[in-house]
C-alpha cells in the first residue's frame, strides 16, 4: 500500500510515527491455524472481560471494614450491623441497575480465565511448546497462573461476608503456622489480629492495581515473545522448522479474533445472566465466631485446602517454638515445591535429554511417552488433591465415611502419580506402535483373499501421503551420550558423577522409545500389499523427514 492509499489520519500518524512501514510487517505475520490455538485467546479475553466489569464494580463498592446498619433492599439483612464492604456488595447486587449481572460476569469470567490458562498451560505441555525458545515464555504464563489464582482469592475475599472470610481464616491460620516469622507475616497482611482493620482496603489496592498491572505487563510481554519467536504449529506437509504455514494477522486473524472475542463476552455474560454464583447474601457478613457449614472456596483454590485436609495432625516444639507439621507441610512446603518444580520443567527436560536446538514444530503428545506420563501425574496428584478439598461434601453424599475418604486419599496421592505415570506411558507406547503398524502394514480393510497356495489373509489399504508425513514428523530418540570418563590424555571428564546421574534419566526418560520407521523399512512394507508408487510416495515422505530433521 503506498501512501497514497492511507486514509488521512493514518497517513497522519505514519508521517509522524513511522506506522505505516510497522504495519506492513506486522499486519502481514503468518499464524497457523487450529482450534487449540484459542484456548490462550479465551484467557485473553476473559482477562479483558475482568478489567472491563471490575471497573464497573469499583465505582460502588467501598473497601472499608467500618461497621454500618444495613438498611438496604435486602430485607432479611435490614438493621443488621455489618462492614461497609457487605453493605456495598448487597447495594451492587440489589440496588445498582445491572450490577448483580456486573457481579456475576465478573466472577465467571474469573473462573473461565484460570480455567483457560490451565487448559492452555497443558496444550503447551503435553505437545512440547515450551522447548527452546520458549523456555522463558512457559515461565511468565505460569507466573500469570499464579497471579490469577491468588488474584481471584483476594478479589473473593472482598466482599466480607462469611464464606469469604472463613476461607480468609484457614489462610490466616496458615499464614501464622509459618516458623518464627508468622506472626509478623499475618500483622503486616491484616493489619493486626485477624480480621482487623485494614484487611479489605489493603486487598482491594492489590486486587485492583498491584496485580492486574503485574499481569497486563506479563501478558504484553508474553504477546510480544510469541510474535518474536514465530507461533509453533503442528506438523504437516510443508511445514517445517524455518517456516509458518497459516494466515496473515490482517485481514482473517483480526477478523476472527474480534468476532471470538464477541462470542466470549456472550458466553460469559450469558453465564452472568443465567446461572447463580457466590450469593453472598445467603451467607451474611463475616463473623470470626460463625463458621459456613460445607464452605468450599472456588475451586482453584481446592487442591491447596484438600492439602490441609488430609494431612494427619502432629506438632513438635523446639525452644518455646510450636511447629504445626500438619500445616507447614501441606500449605508451606508441598504447594511452592509443586509449582517450582512445573516452573522449571522445560530446563530440566532439556538438561536431562541434552536437547538445546530450537523447535517450531510440535510434538504428539504419544510421542513423548515419559513427557506425557509426568504431565498426567502431575495431573492426577493435583486432582486427588483437589478431591481431598472436598472429602466432607464426598462422604454425606454418598454416604461414606469422612475417615475412610481422608485415609484412602493420604495412600492414593502418593500411589496414584506414579500408577497415573506408569499407566499413560504404556499407553503412548501402544499408540506408537500401532501408528508404526499403520505406516509399515496399512489399514485393514476387511477384505479376506486367497493366495495361490491356498492361506487366507486381510487385504490392507496404505495411508495416504498427508497421514504419513504426519506419522513420521518426530525425532528419533535416543540417550545422551556422555562420552568416556577420560579424554585422550587420560585426564578424568569434570563432573562425572552428576553427568553419570544426567545419563541414567536421560535412559529412563527414553527408555522403551519406539522408533519410527526407516526408508529400507517402508521398502519391505511392499510384501504386506503395498504397491511400488504407494511405497514409493510413503518413503519419499521419510526422506523428506529425515533431510527435514538433519537440517533443523
Amino acid at each position: 500500500m503506498s501512501d497514497k492509499e492511507f486514509p488521512a489520519p493514518v497517513k497522519y500518524l505514519d508521517d509522524r510515527l513511522g506506522i505505516g512501514k510497522i504495519g506492513r510487517k506486522n499486519l502481514r505475520k503468518v499464524f497457523p491455524d487450529h482450534w487449540s490455538f484459542m484456548l490462550g485467546e479465551i484467557a485473553l479475553y476473559s482477562f479483558i472481560i475482568l478489567l472491563l466489569t471490575g471497573t464497573f464494580l469499583t465505582f460502588w463498592f467501598k473497601p472499608s471494614m467500618a461497621e454500618v446498619e444495613y438498611q438496604g433492599s435486602y430485607s432479611l439483612l435490614k438493621g443488621l450491623h455489618m462492614s461497609e464492604a457487605y453493605a456495598s456488595t448487597l447495594d451492587i447486587s440489589f440496588d445498582v441497575r445491572g450490577g448483580l449481572l456486573m457481579r456475576q460476569i465478573h466472577h465467571w469470567a474469573a473462573v473461565l480465565f484460570i480455567a483457560a490458562m490451565m487448559v492452555h498451560l497443558l496444550r503447551i505441555f503435553f505437545t512440547g511448546a515450551f522447548r527452546k525458545p520458549r523456555e522463558l515464555n512457559w515461565v511468565i504464563g505460569f507466573t500469570m497462573l499464579f497471579l490469577g489464582i491468588i488474584e481471584g482469592f483476594i478479589g473473593y475475599g472482598l466482599p466480607d461476608d462469611l464464606l469469604s472470610g472463613t476461607g480468609l481464616r484457614i489462610t490466616q491460620g496458615m499464614i501464622q503456622a509459618s516458623p518464627v516469622i508468622g506472626t509478623y507475616m499475618n500483622f503486616f497482611i491484616f493489619g493486626g489480629e485477624f480480621p482487623g482493620d485494614d484487611m479489605v482496603p489493603r486487598f482491594f489496592i492489590v486486587h485492583v492495581l498491584l496485580i492486574p498491572g503485574i499481569i497486563l505487563l506479563l501478558v504484553s510481554v508474553h504477546l510480544f515473545l510469541v510474535v518474536y519467536h514465530k507461533h509453533t504449529q503442528y506438523a504437516g506437509p510443508g511445514r517445517t522448522n524455518n517456516n509458518v504455514v497459516g494466515y496473515p494477522l490482517w485481514p482473517v486473524y483480526t477478523a476472527k479474533a474480534g468476532g471470538f472475542f464477541f462470542v466470549v463476552f456472550g458466553i460469559t455474560a450469558l453465564m452472568g445472566a443465567l446461572m447463580q454464583i457466590n450469593p453472598v447474601w445467603l451467607y451474611g457478613p463475616y463473623n470470626p465466631a460463625e463458621v459456613t457449614a460445607g464452605s468450599q472456596p472456588d475451586w482453584y483454590m481446592g487442591w491447596l485446602e484438600g492439602s490441609v485436609r488430609i494431612m494427619p495432625g502432629f506438632e513438635s516444639h523446639f525452644w518455646g517454638i510450636t511447629l504445626s507439621w500438619n500445616l507447614i507441610i501441606p500449605a508451606l512446603l508441598i504447594p511452592p515445591a509443586f509449582v517450582t518444580l512445573v516452573a522449571l520443567y522445560p530446563f530440566i527436560e532439556a538438561w536431562i535429554t541434552g536437547d538445546k536446538r530450537e523447535h517450531h514444530l510440535l510434538d504428539r503428545p504419544r510421542n513423548m511417552p515419559t513427557r506425557t506420563g509426568i504431565g498426567v501425574a502431575f495431573m492426577t496428584f493435583y486432582g486427588l488433591l483437589w478431591i481431598g478439598g472436598g472429602n466432607d461434601l464426598i462422604a454425606t453424599h454418598f454416604g461414606v465415611s469422612l475417615n475412610n475418604v481422608t485415609w484412602f486419599l493420604r495412600f492414593a496421592v502418593f500411589l496414584g502419580p506414579v500408577l497415573a505415570f506408569w499407566v499413560t506411558r504404556r499407553i503412548a507406547i501402544s499408540l506408537q506402535r500401532a501408528d508404526n503398524d499403520r505406516l509399515l502394514h496399512g489399514l485393514e480393510t476387511g477384505v479376506i483373499v486367497r493366495s495361490p497356495e491356498g492361506a487366507y489373509s486381510e487385504k490392507h489399504t496404505p495411508v495416504g501421503g498427508y497421514e504419513a508425513y504426519t506419522l513420521t514428523a518426530r525425532d528419533r530418540l535416543l540417550p545422551l551420550d556422555i562420552g568416556p570418563e577420560t579424554d585422550d590424555n587420560g585426564v578424568r571428564a569434570p563432573r562425572r558423577a552428576l553427568n553419570k546421574l544426567r545419563a541414567k534419566l536421560s535412559g529412563f526418560y527414553f527408555a522403551d522409545a519406539v522408533q519410527k520407521p526407516t526408508r529400507e523399512e517402508l521398502e519391505e512394507a511392499q510384501a504386506h500389499g503395498h504397491d511400488a508408487d504407494e511405497i514409493h510416495e510413503l518413503t519419499e515422505t521419510e526422506t523428506y523427514r529425515e533431510v527435514t530433521s538433519d537440517r533443523s
